[in-house]
């Protein structure tokens, strides 16, 4: 006798095959916020009804497939975290959101940021999911000498700054942030450094 999935699981699988979909038909990209669900369901032949059934929406749509998308990020970014240090992950986030076939990709994350910033229980899944990479830097922080509270600042800064910076490209695509992104490996080592000379200072005498 096999076994029977309740109306949830079905409800689930059916999902995660859409959003396979999705993904098959627009690979590294996203559907632009102009496009309608009439004409992602032609691209991908499935229906309107069966989009807005499993995403609710377009916004939906784009969170879900951003989420799966960065979702595969993350595990070539976990090899890199394993093997590297905390400069090496940093560079490895900047290169891999910074290829020009990521615009549409970067552009959607940041339309989907401004939509749940105005309703934020609508998008909880994909807000869940943007402290993954603050996560791993702050792992490489605290096997590099910080502390986990110091460590956690540190990965949060860098991870906003990134972020403000992908925005800057995305805005002003001839303005370059090499430079910045210097600045950005510079603080964690000036921190670190900061940190390890505090914790390893003699105590002053009174």
């Amino acid at each position: 006798m096999g076994v029977t999935l309740s109306s949830t699981e079905r409800t689930g699988d059916a999902r995660e095959r859409l959003l396979a979909r999705l993904l098959d038909a627009f690979e590294q990209g996203l559907p632009a916020p102009e496009v309608s669900l009439r004409e992602i369901a032609a691209k991908t032949e499935t229906s309107h009804a069966l989009l807005r059934y499993h995403f609710g929406s377009l916004p939906g749509v784009l969170a879900a497939m951003l989420k799966a998308q960065r979702s595969r990020d993350n595990e070539a970014l976990l090899e890199t975290a394993r093997q590297g240090t905390f400069d090496d992950l940093v560079v490895a986030i900047w290169r891999a959101y910074t290829r020009p076939e990521q615009l549409s990709r970067v552009r959607g994350f940041f339309h989907v940021v401004g939509l749940a910033a105005y309703s934020p229980e609508d998008f909880r899944e994909f807000v869940a999911s943007l402290d993954d990479l603050t996560r791993m830097l702050a792992s490489l922080a605290e096997r590099e000498g910080l502390d986990t509270g110091e460590a956690l600042t540190l990965a949060t800064v860098t991870i906003a700054a990134i972020r403000g910076l992908l925005l800057q490209e995305v805005l002003t695509p001839a303005a370059r942030s090499d430079d910045a992104l210097a600045l950005i490996l510079r603080m964690s080592k000036d921190r670190s450094t900061s940190d390890r000379g505090r914790s390893g200072a003699a105590p002053s005498a009174s």
